[in-house]
Protein backbone atom coordinates (compact mmCIF):
# COMPACT_ATOMS: atom_id res chain seq x y z
CA UNK A 1 0.00 0.00 0.00
CA UNK A 2 2.82 2.43 0.89
CA UNK A 3 4.62 1.53 -2.34
CA UNK A 4 1.53 2.42 -4.38
CA UNK A 5 0.97 5.69 -2.55
CA UNK A 6 4.59 6.82 -2.90
CA UNK A 7 4.72 5.81 -6.55
CA UNK A 8 1.46 7.64 -7.25
CA UNK A 9 2.65 10.85 -5.62
CA UNK A 10 5.97 10.69 -7.47
CA UNK A 11 4.40 9.96 -10.85
CA UNK A 12 1.88 12.81 -10.51
CA UNK A 13 4.62 15.20 -9.40
CA UNK A 14 6.61 14.41 -12.54
CA UNK A 15 3.50 14.79 -14.71
CA UNK A 16 2.60 18.14 -13.15
CA UNK A 17 6.13 19.43 -13.60
CA UNK A 18 6.06 18.51 -17.28
CA UNK A 19 2.60 20.02 -17.81
CA UNK A 20 1.38 22.31 -14.99
CA UNK A 21 -2.12 22.50 -16.49
CA UNK A 22 -2.71 18.86 -15.63
CA UNK A 23 -2.24 19.55 -11.94
CA UNK A 24 -4.82 22.34 -11.99
CA UNK A 25 -7.76 20.88 -13.90
CA UNK A 26 -9.20 17.33 -13.85
CA UNK A 27 -10.68 17.79 -17.35
CA UNK A 28 -8.34 18.08 -20.30
CA UNK A 29 -9.57 18.39 -23.91
CA UNK A 30 -7.87 16.40 -26.63
CA UNK A 31 -5.59 18.50 -28.77
CA UNK A 32 -1.94 19.19 -29.37
CA UNK A 33 0.22 16.89 -27.25
CA UNK A 34 -2.86 14.73 -26.59
CA UNK A 35 -4.10 16.94 -23.73
CA UNK A 36 -4.89 13.96 -21.47
CA UNK A 37 -3.16 13.03 -18.22
CA UNK A 38 -0.50 10.35 -18.28
CA UNK A 39 -2.00 7.06 -17.13
CA UNK A 40 -0.94 6.63 -13.52
CA UNK A 41 -1.75 2.90 -13.74
CA UNK A 42 0.67 2.39 -16.61
CA UNK A 43 3.28 4.84 -15.33
CA UNK A 44 3.58 3.16 -11.94
CA UNK A 45 3.62 -0.37 -13.35
CA UNK A 46 6.45 0.55 -15.70
CA UNK A 47 8.44 2.82 -13.38
CA UNK A 48 8.44 0.86 -10.12
CA UNK A 49 11.09 -1.77 -11.16
CA UNK A 50 13.54 1.07 -11.87
CA UNK A 51 12.77 3.08 -8.72
CA UNK A 52 14.81 3.23 -5.54
CA UNK A 53 12.90 3.82 -2.32
CA UNK A 54 14.27 5.31 0.88
CA UNK A 55 12.97 4.63 4.36
CA UNK A 56 11.56 7.98 5.50
CA UNK A 57 9.24 8.54 8.45
CA UNK A 58 8.02 12.16 8.65
CA UNK A 59 7.22 13.74 12.02
CA UNK A 60 3.77 14.64 10.65
CA UNK A 61 1.83 12.80 7.94
CA UNK A 62 2.49 14.05 4.41
CA UNK A 63 -0.55 15.22 2.43
CA UNK A 64 -1.61 13.06 -0.49
CA UNK A 65 -2.99 15.06 -3.41
CA UNK A 66 -5.43 13.35 -5.77
CA UNK A 67 -5.16 14.78 -9.27
CA UNK A 68 -8.72 13.74 -10.17
CA UNK A 69 -10.40 15.02 -7.02
CA UNK A 70 -12.60 18.12 -7.23
CA UNK A 71 -11.78 21.20 -5.17
CA UNK A 72 -15.18 21.53 -3.53
CA UNK A 73 -15.15 18.24 -1.62
CA UNK A 74 -13.80 17.32 1.77
CA UNK A 75 -10.69 15.10 1.61
CA UNK A 76 -12.55 12.00 2.80
CA UNK A 77 -15.19 12.48 0.07
CA UNK A 78 -12.53 13.09 -2.59
CA UNK A 79 -11.07 9.66 -1.93
CA UNK A 80 -14.25 7.57 -1.95
CA UNK A 81 -15.37 5.68 -5.05
CA UNK A 82 -18.70 3.84 -4.74
CA UNK A 83 -19.22 0.56 -6.59
CA UNK A 84 -22.53 -1.30 -6.85
CA UNK A 85 -23.17 -4.65 -8.52
CA UNK A 86 -26.24 -4.11 -10.71
CA UNK A 87 -26.46 -7.47 -12.46
CA UNK A 88 -24.73 -9.80 -14.93
CA UNK A 89 -21.50 -7.91 -15.83
CA UNK A 90 -22.80 -4.45 -14.98
CA UNK A 91 -21.18 -2.61 -12.12
CA UNK A 92 -22.12 0.99 -11.39
CA UNK A 93 -19.11 3.11 -10.46
CA UNK A 94 -19.72 6.51 -8.85
CA UNK A 95 -16.79 8.91 -8.69
CA UNK A 96 -16.20 11.54 -5.98
CA UNK A 97 -17.13 14.18 -8.58
CA UNK A 98 -20.54 12.59 -9.19
CA UNK A 99 -19.88 10.80 -12.50
CA UNK A 100 -21.80 7.52 -12.85
CA UNK A 101 -20.29 4.76 -15.00
CA UNK A 102 -22.11 1.53 -15.94
CA UNK A 103 -19.97 -1.33 -17.27
CA UNK A 104 -20.98 -3.84 -20.00
CA UNK A 105 -24.27 -2.00 -20.22
CA UNK A 106 -27.21 -3.56 -22.09
CA UNK A 107 -30.05 -1.60 -20.51
CA UNK A 108 -31.49 -4.73 -18.92
CA UNK A 109 -29.77 -4.21 -15.58
CA UNK A 110 -30.31 -0.58 -14.63
CA UNK A 111 -28.53 1.35 -11.87
CA UNK A 112 -30.65 3.56 -9.65
CA UNK A 113 -30.02 6.55 -11.91
CA UNK A 114 -29.12 7.14 -15.54
CA UNK A 115 -25.38 6.70 -16.08
CA UNK A 116 -23.23 9.50 -17.43
CA UNK A 117 -20.97 6.94 -19.11
CA UNK A 118 -21.55 3.39 -20.35
CA UNK A 119 -19.02 0.87 -21.61
CA UNK A 120 -20.11 -2.10 -23.72
CA UNK A 121 -18.85 -5.37 -25.20
CA UNK A 122 -20.56 -7.45 -27.86
CA UNK A 123 -19.71 -11.10 -27.23
CA UNK A 124 -23.38 -11.45 -26.27
CA UNK A 125 -26.35 -9.11 -26.47
CA UNK A 126 -26.48 -9.06 -22.68
CA UNK A 127 -23.34 -6.89 -22.69
CA UNK A 128 -24.35 -4.09 -25.05
CA UNK A 129 -27.20 -2.18 -26.63
CA UNK A 130 -27.44 -0.49 -30.00
CA UNK A 131 -30.12 1.85 -28.68
CA UNK A 132 -28.82 3.40 -25.45
CA UNK A 133 -30.89 6.05 -23.74
CA UNK A 134 -30.16 9.36 -25.53
CA UNK A 135 -29.66 10.96 -22.12
CA UNK A 136 -26.43 9.00 -21.65
CA UNK A 137 -23.74 11.48 -22.61
CA UNK A 138 -20.76 9.17 -23.20
CA UNK A 139 -21.14 5.77 -24.91
CA UNK A 140 -17.97 3.68 -25.26
CA UNK A 141 -18.28 0.49 -27.35
CA UNK A 142 -15.50 -2.03 -26.78
CA UNK A 143 -15.24 -2.91 -30.47
CA UNK A 144 -14.82 -1.16 -33.81
CA UNK A 145 -17.23 -1.61 -36.71
CA UNK A 146 -14.31 -1.16 -39.12
CA UNK A 147 -12.75 -4.57 -39.94
CA UNK A 148 -9.22 -4.88 -38.61
CA UNK A 149 -9.48 -1.72 -36.54
CA UNK A 150 -9.16 -1.57 -32.76
CA UNK A 151 -11.53 0.36 -30.55
CA UNK A 152 -9.48 3.07 -28.90
CA UNK A 153 -10.78 5.14 -26.00
CA UNK A 154 -8.82 7.72 -24.02
CA UNK A 155 -11.31 10.13 -22.55
CA UNK A 156 -11.67 12.34 -19.53
CA UNK A 157 -15.24 12.56 -18.18
CA UNK A 158 -15.45 14.74 -15.11
CA UNK A 159 -12.97 13.31 -12.64
CA UNK A 160 -12.62 9.93 -14.40
CA UNK A 161 -9.99 9.06 -16.99
CA UNK A 162 -11.21 6.08 -19.05
CA UNK A 163 -9.18 3.97 -21.47
CA UNK A 164 -9.35 0.47 -22.94
CA UNK A 165 -7.16 -2.49 -23.88
CA UNK A 166 -8.54 -4.78 -26.59
CA UNK A 167 -8.56 -8.58 -26.69
CA UNK A 168 -9.83 -11.23 -29.12
CA UNK A 169 -13.06 -13.18 -28.68
CA UNK A 170 -14.55 -16.37 -30.06
CA UNK A 171 -17.34 -15.78 -32.55
CA UNK A 172 -20.54 -17.78 -32.98
CA UNK A 173 -19.07 -19.66 -35.96
CA UNK A 174 -16.25 -21.09 -33.87
CA UNK A 175 -13.61 -18.72 -35.25
CA UNK A 176 -11.70 -15.83 -33.73
CA UNK A 177 -12.79 -12.21 -33.91
CA UNK A 178 -9.77 -10.01 -33.40
CA UNK A 179 -10.11 -7.12 -30.95
CA UNK A 180 -13.77 -7.91 -30.26
CA UNK A 181 -13.57 -7.28 -26.51
CA UNK A 182 -12.28 -4.38 -24.45
CA UNK A 183 -10.88 -4.37 -20.96
CA UNK A 184 -11.87 -0.94 -19.65
CA UNK A 185 -9.71 0.85 -17.09
CA UNK A 186 -11.14 3.66 -14.97
CA UNK A 187 -8.64 5.92 -13.24
CA UNK A 188 -10.26 7.99 -10.54
CA UNK A 189 -9.29 9.33 -7.10
CA UNK A 190 -5.91 7.65 -7.34
CA UNK A 191 -7.47 4.23 -7.98
CA UNK A 192 -7.01 2.04 -11.05
CA UNK A 193 -10.21 0.05 -11.60
CA UNK A 194 -10.34 -2.59 -14.33
CA UNK A 195 -13.28 -4.48 -15.88
CA UNK A 196 -12.29 -7.57 -17.91
CA UNK A 197 -15.46 -7.55 -20.00
CA UNK A 198 -16.19 -10.88 -21.75
CA UNK A 199 -12.59 -12.11 -21.69
CA UNK A 200 -12.11 -15.30 -23.77
CA UNK A 201 -8.33 -15.77 -23.76
CA UNK A 202 -5.53 -15.38 -21.26
CA UNK A 203 -3.74 -12.07 -21.62
CA UNK A 204 -0.36 -11.77 -23.29
CA UNK A 205 2.62 -9.72 -22.11
CA UNK A 206 1.73 -6.75 -24.30
CA UNK A 207 -1.78 -6.62 -22.86
CA UNK A 208 -0.52 -6.85 -19.29
CA UNK A 209 1.84 -3.95 -20.05
CA UNK A 210 -0.94 -1.86 -21.56
CA UNK A 211 -3.22 -2.53 -18.60
CA UNK A 212 -0.61 -1.69 -15.96
CA UNK A 213 -1.57 -1.67 -12.28
CA UNK A 214 -5.13 -2.46 -11.23
CA UNK A 215 -6.19 -1.85 -7.63
CA UNK A 216 -9.74 -3.10 -8.20
CA UNK A 217 -10.52 -5.89 -10.69
CA UNK A 218 -13.96 -6.95 -11.95
CA UNK A 219 -13.73 -10.53 -13.18
CA UNK A 220 -16.21 -12.98 -14.81
CA UNK A 221 -16.56 -16.23 -12.88
CA UNK A 222 -18.82 -18.28 -15.18
CA UNK A 223 -16.25 -21.05 -15.53
CA UNK A 224 -16.42 -21.45 -19.30
CA UNK A 225 -18.61 -19.01 -21.22
CA UNK A 226 -15.71 -16.57 -21.00
CA UNK A 227 -12.71 -18.67 -19.87
CA UNK A 228 -12.28 -21.77 -17.78
CA UNK A 229 -11.75 -21.20 -14.09
CA UNK A 230 -8.07 -22.21 -14.20
CA UNK A 231 -7.29 -19.69 -16.94
CA UNK A 232 -9.25 -16.91 -15.28
CA UNK A 233 -7.59 -17.54 -11.93
CA UNK A 234 -4.16 -17.24 -13.57
CA UNK A 235 -5.13 -13.85 -15.00
CA UNK A 236 -6.36 -12.69 -11.59
CA UNK A 237 -3.20 -13.86 -9.85
CA UNK A 238 -0.98 -12.21 -12.45
CA UNK A 239 -2.75 -8.85 -12.14
CA UNK A 240 -2.31 -8.94 -8.34
CA UNK A 241 -5.12 -6.50 -7.59
CA UNK A 242 -5.94 -5.58 -4.02
CA UNK A 243 -9.69 -6.00 -4.44
CA UNK A 244 -11.27 -8.56 -6.80
CA UNK A 245 -15.01 -8.26 -7.53
CA UNK A 246 -16.65 -11.29 -9.22
CA UNK A 247 -19.37 -10.92 -11.87
CA UNK A 248 -20.97 -12.87 -14.76
CA UNK A 249 -21.86 -15.86 -12.64
CA UNK A 250 -23.05 -18.90 -14.59
CA UNK A 251 -22.46 -22.64 -14.63
CA UNK A 252 -20.26 -23.89 -11.78
CA UNK A 253 -20.99 -22.61 -8.29
CA UNK A 254 -19.06 -19.56 -7.17
CA UNK A 255 -17.28 -21.77 -4.65
CA UNK A 256 -15.55 -23.60 -7.52
CA UNK A 257 -13.92 -20.33 -8.59
CA UNK A 258 -13.02 -19.27 -5.06
CA UNK A 259 -11.41 -22.66 -4.37
CA UNK A 260 -8.74 -21.96 -7.01
CA UNK A 261 -7.06 -19.35 -4.85
CA UNK A 262 -4.59 -20.16 -2.12
CA UNK A 263 -3.92 -18.44 1.18
CA UNK A 264 -2.42 -15.43 -0.62
CA UNK A 265 -6.03 -14.29 -1.11
CA UNK A 266 -8.68 -13.52 1.46
CA UNK A 267 -12.36 -14.12 0.67
CA UNK A 268 -15.09 -11.84 2.02
CA UNK A 269 -18.77 -11.13 1.38
CA UNK A 270 -20.08 -7.57 1.10
CA UNK A 271 -22.57 -6.60 3.79
CA UNK A 272 -24.01 -3.65 1.87
CA UNK A 273 -25.13 -3.08 -1.71
CA UNK A 274 -22.68 -0.21 -2.15
CA UNK A 275 -18.97 -0.93 -1.81
CA UNK A 276 -16.98 2.18 -0.89
CA UNK A 277 -13.30 2.01 -1.72
CA UNK A 278 -10.35 4.41 -1.63
CA UNK A 279 -6.57 4.23 -1.81
CA UNK A 280 -6.51 4.35 1.98
CA UNK A 281 -9.07 1.57 2.45
CA UNK A 282 -7.64 -0.99 0.00
CA UNK A 283 -6.96 -4.27 1.79
CA UNK A 284 -3.28 -5.01 2.44
CA UNK A 285 -3.85 -8.59 1.35
CA UNK A 286 -5.52 -9.35 -1.99
CA UNK A 287 -9.19 -9.94 -1.25
CA UNK A 288 -11.98 -11.46 -3.34
CA UNK A 289 -15.09 -9.56 -2.26
CA UNK A 290 -18.37 -11.15 -3.33
CA UNK A 291 -20.95 -8.38 -3.86
CA UNK A 292 -24.51 -8.60 -2.69
CA UNK A 293 -26.85 -9.88 -5.36
CA UNK A 294 -24.32 -11.97 -7.27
Amino acid sequence: MMLRTVAFVLSMAVTAAANPALAQSPIQPRGGGDGLPVSQCQAIAQAVPRATYANFTPSTPLPILKAQAGKGLAMADKEQVKITFVGHSTYFIETPGGIGIATDYSGVHQPYRLPDVITMNRAHSTHYTLTPDPGIETVLPGWSDVPGEKAQHNVMVGDAYIRNVVSDIRNWGGGIEENGNSIFIFEVAGLCIGHLGHLHFELNEQQYTEIGRLDVLMVPVDGGLTMGGDSMSRVVQRLRSSLILPMHRFGPPLDAFLAMFDTKFDIAYAKDDVISVSMRSLPKKSTILVPKGL
